[in-house]
């Protein structure tokens, strides 16, 4: 199984500067009447939507990897459907139900922005006056050395973080009806892998909350 390297993550996530950090959901929705999902064992396709295809194939092999790390059968889009055919609705959908998908779950994302940010400086003061610059050593507690290192100056920076915002669904085929939808931010992501992985883990654990998976280990 081809895996997302640094390729994708460039072509997809471009790092930045700053520190990378994990992602969060900000809004979560599931259908009101949704019953808990029962894709152990079942096919389940990862689909990414980009039309940069070397990005969504790498990206969909690392999504169908860890939907069978959670007891389904993760199934790549692209292997269903072919490059040419990936935006006919018509033909994926019978591709979809020749191979019996009954899942899938979609990635895309709708946003990158930039953000700036203020780490403001910090003085540290001397807790001692007077004048020390006439003798380097000085006495006890005096001269200039010792009061020089008490009045070091940490001076502020700015950074600029990249927040990636990715929309993640998840469709029941059996029903042709949508069962859950999130939103979630992630600052400076490094690598696409990590990303995929951080936001399966998290989708996991809002739809384990609401009741629609259950506890089930993670295989390895």
């Amino acid at each position: 199984m081809h895996r997302v390297g640094n390729a994708l993550a460039i072509g997809l996530l471009i790092a930045t500067t700053g520190c990378a950090t994990g992602s969060n959901f900000t809004s979560t929705w599931k259908a009101p009447d949704a019953q808990p999902l029962r894709f152990a064992g079942k096919k389940v396709a990862a689909l990414i939507i980009s039309k940069d295809e070397s990005v969504r194939r790498g990206a969909e092999d690392e999504l169908s990897y860890h939907l069978t790390k959670r007891g389904a059968k993760g199934i790549p889009s692209y292997a269903l459907v072919p490059t040419e055919g990936a935006q006919d609705k018509e033909k994926a959908k019978a591709a979809f139900e020749k191979a019996g998908i009954a899942g899938v779950v979609s990635m895309r994302v709708v946003g990158k922005d930039q953000e700036l940010n203020y780490q403001p400086g910090s003085a540290w003061a001397s807790p001692w006056g007077g004048a020390y610059y006439g003798s380097f050593w000085g006495g006890a507690g005096g001269g200039y050395y010792a009061w020089g290192w008490g009045g070091v100056y940490d001076p502020g920076y700015l950074r600029t973080d990249t927040i990636i915002t990715v929309e993640t669904l998840v469709y029941s085929l059996e029903q042709d009806k949508l069962i859950w939808a999130g939103m979630s931010r992630t600052s400076n992501p490094e690598h696409a892998s990590d990303l995929i992985r951080d936001l399966v883990d998290k989708a996991a654990q809002e739809m384990r909350k609401q009741g629609l998976i259950g506890a089930a280990p993670v295989t390895k």
